[in-house]
């Protein structure tokens, strides 16, 4: 028989870390959803973003979370950087579907090994007072480490969705990969967006990759075991719609701990991504995909 109180307290758990599932997917939903660029070295991204806030605390002692908001605009130039190369190398060629994911690809490969050889295999983790302790409502607990990064993922996702929605800048990057001619005629670069636009999906890795080292250690390698999880995600909440992302993140992250609960961790992805399908199924474009 299933305990009432197990149940709970996994629903609670998969709605946190569905708020971290959905800070680590927000940066790939601008990139493949809005901008069609497949940006699978984005745990590459997530992984510097937690040795970065690694190598500050343990030698500043700074809250992670701090590191993470100060090293968003390393990260939009690095993403800037980044773009700027993909666009000479292959957009502006045509050559951006095969080759371009070769580049990503390859990219991935090469953070990963970097990582290895500068800091080895072993896990890597943050201190911070909020990652030990546990709120206890009733029957529900609220483990901090899941709950701060929860609230500041959410609050992250409510700054860009204001910010896409209510400026000029916003608005183009919504419109670039749906009719470039329009936004020209607005005397609007459509490369400069989507150069912006991808600057701002690498500087989420900054407090993504936060996020993750202080809910769990890190090694170089675990950022493949978010590749499958990010992508469904985008795709489920409709590719280009935060609130739809953010609530396909919660669902998973709840299919997942209650997998996990009540059946073993080794089921969870299974059974979260048997979840997309069935879903995909019943609606082709996603919770909230036009």
């Amino acid at each position: 028989m299933i305990s009432f109180d197990l149940l709970v307290n996994a629903i609670v758990a998969g709605i946190l870390l569905g708020g971290f599932y959905a800070a680590v997917t927000v940066g790939v939903t601008i990139s493949f959803g809005m901008l069609d660029i497949a940006n699978i070295a984005q745990p590459a991204f997530i992984l510097l973003g937690s040795y970065a806030a690694y190598i500050i605390n343990s030698y500043v002692k700074l809250d992670p979370i701090l590191i993470g908001v100060l090293m968003l605009p390393v990260f939009y130039g690095i993403g800037m950087a980044v773009y700027r190369l993909y666009y000479y190398s292959f957009e502006m060629r045509g050559q951006q579907s095969i080759q371009g994911l070769a580049f990503f690809f390859g990219l991935l490969f090469v953070g990963e090994v970097s990582l290895v050889l500068i800091f080895g295999v072993d896990y890597r983790f943050v201190e911070a007072p909020y990652i030990g302790p546990t709120l206890h409502f009733g029957i529900f607990d609220l483990p901090l480490r899941y709950l701060v990064p929860f609230v500041v993922s959410l609050t992250m996702i409510g700054a860009l969705q204001l910010y896409l929605t209510r400026s000029f800048i916003g608005r183009a990057i919504l419109a670039v990969s749906q009719d470039r001619l329009a936004l020209q005629l607005m005397a609007a670069n459509p490369v400069r967006i989507k150069q912006i636009a991808f600057g701002i999906s690498i500087a989420t890795c900054a407090l993504a990759g936060t996020f993750l080292i202080i809910i769990q250690p890190v090694e170089p390698s675990i950022g493949r075991d978010y590749i499958g999880r990010i992508f469904a995600i985008c795709v489920l909440g409709g590719m280009t719609s935060f609130p739809g992302m953010v609530a396909a993140a919660m669902l998973i992250g709840i299919v997942e701990s209650i997998t996990a609960t009540f059946y073993g961790p080794s089921w969870a992805p299974a059974v979260a991504f048997g979840f997309l399908l069935a879903a995909l199924a019943v609606r082709p474009a996603g919770l909230m995909g036009r």
